[in-house]
């Protein structure tokens, strides 16, 4: 099981010619570690920085069990631990800090660099969470679920938004497209920003991270379309949605008691009349 997922910063001498971009990915396990930095022609990285204010050696990753931790090599710099799916959460890794503990589930990595920040994201997919409703173990290891699902996270929220309709209708058919998601939650808070990417990107983070559907459910898709996580990518249209959706109701992943998190339903905006949108324009006058 994969504990850490890096997301590595595109070099543009290694983008492939009249293919889709893809991410490179670097798959770290339990006591696996990184070093990232500018590297040397005889001292490569696995996580290269391409800027010349890095250091050669700046830093390293520790995969844990449902965490990582960043060391800071540099003798000058502050790093910087964005919480992507927080507003404006961080953690700040001094100079000469070894193994500074990251608990967030989607990471941005910032280093100092000559024009802006260098950066690379880190993804901890495999955060663990009791069942508040199950009674806790006499004795021994407590039973944890197989789909660690964080009902505070973004992700969660689109998958419940997807799920919704079934939820409150379980006869519906319709799975909400990307947009009805994008205008279902703008009314949160937390997702007054979201964009249709960024459900997408969410969509495609459940299926291949956190609820592991299997790869030849998209079988059709075209051998080098990958999602943002290296999941396939081109499946029939909704063919994600209705597979999610499927699983999450299936497994009771999301349920009815998960709803108030989406607020209130908004009604839907009434079309103009054609009568009146025509009006002051001389339409209708004999």
């Amino acid at each position: 099981m994969d504990t850490v997922i890096v997301q590595l910063p595109e070099q543009q001498d290694q983008r492939p010619r009249n293919r889709p971009d893809r991410p490179h990915l670097l798959r770290l396990g339990p006591g696996d570690t990184a070093d990232f930095g500018r590297g040397a022609p005889d001292a490569p990285v696995p996580v290269p920085l391409d800027d010349p204010s890095v250091s050669r050696r700046a830093g390293q990753i520790v995969a844990a069990e449902d965490y990582w931790r960043l060391s800071n090599f540099s003798r000058t710099s502050t790093y910087v631990v964005e919480n992507l799916e927080g507003a404006g959460e961080h953690v700040k890794v001094a100079p000469g800090r070894v193994g500074a503990p990251v608990p967030f589930e989607f990471s941005r990595v910032l280093l100092p660099g000559t024009d802006g920040e260098a950066a690379f994201k880190v993804f901890a997919p495999e955060h663990a969470y009791l069942d508040a409703e199950a009674p806790f173990p006499q004795h021994g290891e407590p039973t944890m679920s197989p789909f660690t699902l964080d009902p505070t996270s973004k992700y969660f929220l689109v998958l419940l938004a997807l799920c919704e309709p079934r939820l409150r209708q379980p006869s519906s058919a319709a799975v909400p497209g990307v947009g009805e998601v994008v205008e279902r939650l703008r009314g949160l808070a937390e997702c007054a920003g979201l964009t249709r990417s960024a459900v997408n990107y969410h969509i495609d983070y459940l299926s291949s991270v956190k609820l592991r559907l299997r790869e030849d459910r998209y079988a059709c898709a075209a051998p080098d379309a990958v999602d943002a996580l290296g999941a396939p990518a081109g499946a029939p249209v909704g063919g994600k949605r209705e597979e999610l959706v499927a699983f999450a109701l299936r497994f009771d992943l999301v349920r009815e008691q998960h709803l108030p998190l989406l607020g209130p339903r908004r009604p839907p905006t009434a079309p103009t009349p054609r009568w009146e949108a025509g009006a002051g324009t001389g339409a209708g006058k004999g």
